[in-house]
C-alpha cells in the first residue's frame, strides 16, 4: 500500500480508490518446464509483485492504467466487447480473466476503473503476467462476492493464460501466487495439485535472484514448440505405458522405453522433463534434511539439463549461472523461468552474499555488456487484500 498510489489513482481517475489488492510474483526453486508435464515442481511466492486500486463504476465501462506501462496511457472498453486486441498490450491480461470469468458464468455487474502498479522488472521472468491476473481475479471475486475459492481463481487464471493469450503454461505460476506462504516454498505436484510447504534456511542462506535484463516473451518464445515435442514424447511413450503425463514416468522407466523415441530433439526433451522430477523431489527432501551440498548439485545439474537437453538458457543466463558456481559459499545455482532471458537463482551462503554480487556482476558486465541486477527472494505470501484503513485520510 502507497500513498502516492492513491494520490495516482485520484489523479487518473478524479475520485478516491475504495479498495486494493496485491498479487506477488513467484520464482521456482527447482522444477522447470515439469509442470505442463503433470510433474512436481518448488515455487515460492516472493515479497514484489502486483498492486491493484480499484473503484466501481456505474455503467459497463472499464478503465485500466498500468504505472508500469505510462506510454500505453488509459485502455478502455466495455464488458461488452473482452476481445483481445493487440493494442491493449498489458491490458490483455486483466481483460482474459474477465472474458474466462464470462465465459464459466460469471459476469461483472459493472465496470471498474483500476490502477495496477507492480514492482516485478518487465520480462524478468517471475511472472508478471500471472500475478496481474490473479489480482485482477481476486478484486473481481470479492467485489462481486461470487466465493470462488482460491484453487478456482487460480484454474481460471490458467485457463485465461492458455486460452486468450495463448501461452500454453502450466498450473504452478498462479498456484504459487495463490498459496504462496511467507518463508517457505511448495512442491506442487502439477497432476494432482496436492501441495504441502517446505521452510527456505533463511538464517544461513540467501535465494539470490540474478535478472539477466534480457527480456524475453513467453507467447514469441519457443514456449509452445516445447511443450509440442514433450507431447510428441509422451504419445509415444503411451504405446507402451499407460500413463497421463511425462510427469508419471520414473527413471527406470525411462531407460527401458527411451530407445522408442527416434528423433534426437524431442528425446531430449523428454529426457529433461524426466530427469528434472526426479531431482525435484530429490531437491525437496535435501533441503528438509539441511543437506545443502546436495540441494544445490542438484539445482547445477538442472540447469545443466534446461541448456544442454531443454535448450532453453542462452548465453546470457549461462554466463550468470556459470560465473556463480566459481564463487565461495555459493552451494548451487540455475536458471529459473521459461528461459530465453529472465532470471537465473542461486543459494548463497549469507556472509558471502555482497561478494558473490560484485564478482558475477562484473563478470556478467565484462561479457554481456550491459549489467544484470541481484536482489535476494523473500518468500511471500499469495494474493490478498490490502487494508485501506487510515491511509486515505
Amino acid at each position: 500500500m502507497n500513498i502516492d498510489d492513491l494520490e495516482v489513482f485520484e489523479d487518473l481517475f478524479g475520485r478516491r480508490a475504495e479498495r486494493s489488492f496485491f498479487a506477488p510474483g513467484r520464482v521456482n526453486v527447482i522444477g522447470e518446464h515439469t509442470d505442463y508435464n503433470g510433474g512436481y515442481v518448488f515455487p515460492c511466492a516472493i515479497t514484489i509483485g502486483t498492486y491493484v486500486y480499484a473503484a466501481p463504476r456505474l455503467d459497463d465501462t472499464c478503465r485500466f492504467y498500468s504505472g508500469n506501462f505510462l506510454s500505453k496511457g488509459m485502455i478502455t472498453f466495455t464488458l461488452e466487447d473482452t476481445t483481445y486486441k493487440k493494442e491493449h498490450s498489458w491490458a490483455n491480461y486483466p481483460k482474459s480473466i474477465i472474458s474466462i470469468l464470462q465465459k464459466n458464468g460469471f459476469s461483472l455487474s459493472h465496470g471498474y476503473d483500476i490502477y495496477f502498479i507492480g514492482n516485478i522488472p518487465n520480462g524478468a521472468g517471475l511472472s508478471s503476467s500471472a500475478s496481474i491476473e490473479l489480482a485482477a481475479a481476486y478484486l473481481f471475486n470479492e467485489w462481486e462476492e461470487w466465493g470462488l475459492s482460491i484453487k478456482q481463481l487460480v484454474l481460471y487464471a490458467q485457463q485465461a493464460e492458455n486460452e486468450y493469450i495463448g501461452v500454453q503454461s502450466g498450473i504452478m505460476d498462479q498456484f504459487a501466487i495463490g498459496f504462496g506462504k511467507k518463508g517457505h516454498a511448495m512442491q506442487l505436484d502439477c497432476q494432482s495439485l496436492e501441495y504441502t510447504y517446505a521452510p527456505l534456511p533463511v538464517d544461513t542462506h540467501t535465494l539470490l535472484i540474478m535478472n539477466t535484463n534480457k527480456e524475453r516473451t513467453l507467447a514469441g518464445s519457443a514456449y509452445n514448440e516445447r511443450r509440442k515435442e514433450c507431447e510428441e514424447a509422451l504419445q509415444i511413450l503411451q504405446d507402451h505405458i499407460s500413463i497421463q503425463s511425462l510427469g508419471e514416468v520414473t527413471s527406470n522407466m525411462w531407460e527401458e522405453l527411451n530407445h522408442t523415441i527416434e528423433k534426437a530433439t524431442v528425446f531430449k526433451r523428454a529426457a529433461h522433463v524426466i530427469s528434472e522430477n526426479e531431482r525435484t523431489k530429490r531437491a525437496v527432501s535435501a533441503l528438509q534434511s539441511q543437506d545443502w551440498k546436495s540441494f544445490g548439485e542438484l539445482l547445477n545439474a538442472s540447469h545443466e539439463s534446461l541448456k544442454n537437453d531443454y535448450e532453453v538458457t542462452g548465453p546470457e543466463l549461462d554466463t550468470l549461472v556459470e560465473a556463480a558456481w566459481k564463487q565461495p559459499g555459493v552451494n548451487g545455482a540455475r536458471m529459473t523461468g521459461a528461459g530465453f532471458g529472465g532470471c537465473a537463482i542461486a543459494f548463497v551462503e549469507n556472509e558471502h552474499v555482497d561478494a558473490f554480487i560484485k564478482n558475477v556482476g562484473a563478470a556478467y558486465l565484462n561479457k554481456i555488456g550491459y549489467e544484470a541486477s541481484f536482489y535476494p527472494a523473500a518468500a511471500g505470501d499469495g494474493v490478498k487484500e490490502l487494508k485501506m484503513e487510515g491511509v486515505q485520510g
